[in-house]
């Protein structure tokens, strides 16, 4: 663990005492309702790690006089193998408003026959002759469905799908 200047100026916290311990035992963030958030089995750095995206959280952290209002941005980084997950603190009040997100879109019944035969481990060509259409509109699909799903992977379409309700029907 790393621990900078800046840190150790919005938390009074020195790198030699936060240094080589882990995070949630220098921070102990706490939710805005008092609940613990950072502890041994962090939900928040797992779901970070496993989705690899970045997040942020408003949390309460120890400091050398008390708490403090922060906001804890985690980003994943390094190699698929050895990742490492990066904190980056800043004062509440410096955040800025983020507008909401878009809706979630969802995959059209087209894109849902896609997906179902992907879940029972077609590939693109043997989809297209099923579905009797060619093997770049099956390509077009799988496509739309991974921008729909916000996923990179074929694997991780199905398996976000069925998170979503959307359980293809060989994999129920």
């Amino acid at each position: 663990m790393g621990w900078n200047a800046a840190v150790e100026a919005l938390t009074g916290v020195s790198a030699a005492a936060a240094v080589g311990n882990p995070c949630w035992s220098v921070l102990g963030g706490l939710a805005e309702d008092g609940a613990v958030v950072c502890h041994a089995g962090c939900a928040l750095a797992r779901e970070a790690f496993r989705r690899r995206v970045a997040s942020s959280h408003s949390l309460s952290v120890r400091t050398s006089s008390g708490r403090r209002r922060v906001t804890v941005s985690m980003i994943v980084a390094g190699a698929a193998g050895s990742p490492h997950l990066v904190h980056l603190l800043r004062p509440a009040s410096a955040v800025r408003s983020v507008p909401p997100a878009p809706a979630v879109q969802q995959p059209t019944p087209r894109q849902r026959e896609v997906l179902d035969l992907l879940g029972a481990g077609q590939d693109a060509r043997q989809i297209a002759a099923t579905l009797v259409i060619t093997v770049a509109t099956v390509r077009t699909h799988i496509r739309q469905i991974l921008r729909t799903l916000g996923v990179h992977t074929q694997l991780a379409a199905v398996v976000r799908a069925g998170g979503r309700g959307e359980v293809p029907d060989s994999l129920r």
